[in-house]
């Protein structure tokens, strides 16, 4: 695949970006003087922990239902998520008045799974991860008639979350580098979308945790690679790749680096201690790629996106060695 026959276009992110302007803001993009003398680099950081669920997948929630067609917000929608992408469909179909079912793992983040709740979503915990939840999903979905929404194959998904980098290169227009975490891969889809439009000289790195690496060897390899996913980061948590964002990411992504969980919750505590922003693993992915990869950085203009920051109290007690 080249790049003038993507499944997802710029022009497609930027009719999503007005397609959501009236129900999310833009978010910040800051740099800190602390975590660059941390790290040894110039450091700018995109903080989608700070939209309205905790995550970046809300762009594409939003972007996602409010194209549906009446006769499918009528069925009513349904998901397999370990957090986030839950959350972002749970959001969007309350703002549309749409009924949302949500499968989520037995074991999963219970911060998530009541924020889903919250929101209005039915969540369902069924198998032991995020690939047993997708598949009974699929079931029921072709069962009873409800709009599938798979958190990856999704170009107005992808079209949605690409929107992040927009904004970011709004922000700082020369960055040189951007990390951006892989669980499914539609953020870095979105983000090499937007980047090779307006910046082609841009490098775009995904990120993804040592123990679940199937997007990154389907990437290296250049065919669908499954893998075992443990890794303390759930979003990041994903055993089968997805189709379309690789299809995307093999023509567009300039490289992919794995970390492990202790380089993830490592950033995670730098998150803490120089920015005063709570990271879950998977928000903190990037950081910890751009530090463990700090001595080939210098003196370029480094991007992280912050995808989200839903850590549950058990997990951030993990990370500061709390009994």
């Amino acid at each position: 695949m080249t790049r003038d026959d993507l499944p997802v276009t710029l022009a497609d992110v930027l009719a999503a970006r007005r397609r959501i302007a009236p129900y999310l803001r833009p978010t910040p993009t800051h740099r800190y003087p602390s975590l660059d003398r941390e790290l040894g680099l110039e450091v700018w950081v995109k903080h989608e922990n700070h939209q309205p669920v905790g995550a970046f997948k809300v762009r594409g929630g939003v972007n996602l239902i409010a194209r549906m067609p009446s006769k499918q917000q009528a069925a009513g929608v349904i998901a397999a998520s370990t957090g986030n992408h839950g959350q972002s469909v749970a959001f969007a179909a309350r703002l549309f008045g749409v009924r949302a079912i949500v499968a989520v793992p037995e074991g999963a983040n219970p911060t998530k799974v009541q924020a889903m709740r919250d929101l209005g979503a039915e969540v369902v915990f069924h198998g032991k991860n995020y690939d047993d939840a997708r598949l009974w999903v699929e079931e029921e979905a072709a069962r009873r008639g409800y709009r599938y929404i798979h958190s990856g194959n999704e170009p107005d998904l992808i079209a949605g979350v690409g929107t992040l980098t927009f904004e970011m290169l709004e922000a700082q227009p020369e960055l040189d580098v951007l990390f951006v975490p892989v669980g499914g891969g539609s953020g870095a889809a979105g983000a090499t979308i937007v980047a090779k439009a307006l910046r082609p000289g841009m490098r775009v790195v995904g990120v993804q945790a040592e123990g679940a690496p199937a997007a990154y060897l389907s990437w290296k390899q250049g065919r669908p690679v499954e893998a075992p996913a443990r890794t303390f980061a759930e979003g990041l948590a994903t055993g089968t790749p997805f189709e379309l964002p690789q299809r995307i990411l093999r023509a567009l992504l300039d490289d992919f680096v794995l970390v492990s969980d202790a380089e993830i919750q490592a950033a995670v505590r730098l998150y803490l201690e120089h920015t005063r922003n709570l990271a879950e693993g998977a928000g903190a992915a990037a950081l910890a790629a751009a530090r463990k990869h700090a001595d080939g950085l210098r003196g370029r203009r480094v991007g992280v996106v912050l995808s989200g920051g839903n850590l549950s109290p058990e997990q951030l007690r993990e990370v500061l060695g709390c009994a």
